[in-house]
């Protein structure tokens, strides 16, 4: 089969599409022929290299996939061959204290297909059964193959960890990505009153539309300072921060007394400055939050098959282009996610 695939870390240049070994199939597994997967800046981070993860190489990348079941290992019982499925990405053992907890994400072994093992750009993807999702038939394969990862991780981090309620003043950082425009989406689904940054006018309009009523350029101001004045000195119930080391202390003067700063990712660097006078004198909470459970998974799902939340899609792209790809999220050019589709299949 043809995959996206590199031999050692680097800048995109290290990116091939070629020959790769056809997948075997385990007991539990399902052989997936792929229809369309998307980038998250997780691809970026792997393609890089990151400390603690020693991959085997070539790597295949990519955490996001949809496509067709085409075979089935004996134990498999929720799959048939012709069936549709998306992935999620995130493995648990299911038998250490926080999985017998329904802590799934705690996991003493969790890890991510893409991050830690083989990944999913490539024609055909053997995936354990536990990281499948069923596909409803008329969902256009481009929504089903770029929508699982953001959307599991905004939703657990605003529903499950921030448990935000109607009413309550949400700030989400970098609109534009995927993280950022499932939050917006979600907080806005869930009655919040939507605060959002993004770096271009084409980009805040584009976040408007997702939901947001209100937004920053933070090119051109501190967010911090606009949120503050946009709310009466008061600051927001909670802040999305999926960006890190370049927002993280502005993110927190940003916040109302006992407010709630969560994040999953930290793109701009891990070690942040901050005031941690300003966190116990406010009484702030910082929570962190990676992917969800599966449980988490298929109630955000629902809401994206049935077109209540959707992916925005700025571009898509034959995988031997994934290149391409990775430039376009390392410029922040366009809004919304990057599709890649197997050279071999024409249409996503």
């Amino acid at each position: 089969m043809q995959a996206v695939q590199f031999a050692g870390h680097g800048d995109t240049d290290v990116i091939e599409y070629g020959d790769y070994p056809d997948p075997e199939v385990g007991s539990d597994e399902v052989l997936v022929e792929i229809r369309a997967g998307a980038l998250n800046h997780l691809d970026l981070w792997v393609r890089r290299g990151m400390p603690g993860i020693d991959l085997e190489m070539p790597h295949v990348p990519g955490s996001d996939a949809a496509g067709v079941v085409r075979e089935v290992g004996a134990e498999v019982s929720r799959f048939s061959a012709g069936d549709r499925a998306a992935l999620s990405a995130g493995v648990s053992c299911g038998d250490c204290e926080f999985c017998r907890n329904g802590q799934y994400t705690l996991c003493t072994g969790f890890h991510i297909i893409g991050e830690h093992v083989r990944g999913v750009h490539s024609e055909y993807a053997a995936v354990p059964e536990a990281n499948l999702i069923p596909v409803p038939e008329g969902v256009d394969w481009a929504i089903a193959g770029s929508a699982p990862l953001v959307f599991q991780t905004a939703w657990r981090m605003l529903i499950d960890r921030a448990e935000i309620e109607p009413g309550e003043s949400i700030l989400v950082l970098g609109a534009s990505g995927g993280v950022g425009h499932a939050a917006v989406q979600i907080a806005a689904y869930a009655g919040a009153e939507v605060y959002a940054t993004g770096s271009t006018e084409a980009k805040l309009e584009a976040a408007r539309e997702l939901g947001a009523d209100h937004v920053c350029n933070y090119e051109e101001e501190s967010f911090a300072d606009w949120v503050r004045e946009e709310t009466g000195k008061r600051g927001v119930d909670v802040v999305v921060d999926h960006v890190g080391g370049n927002t993280w202390r502005e993110s927190i003067r940003a916040l109302a007394k006992g407010g709630r700063l969560v994040t999953c990712g930290a793109t701009t660097g891990p070690n942040p400055e901050t005031d941690v006078r300003r966190i116990f004198w406010n009484g702030l909470s910082v929570l962190g939050s990676t992917m969800a459970t599966p449980g988490q998974v298929d109630d955000v799902m629902e809401l994206v098959w049935d077109g209540q939340l959707e992916p925005a899609i700025r571009e898509t792209l034959p995988m031997s282009e994934a290149a391409r790809g990775h430039e376009l999220l390392e410029g922040r050019e366009g809004f919304g996610k990057v599709v890649l589709v197997p050279d071999s299949v024409e249409e996503p």
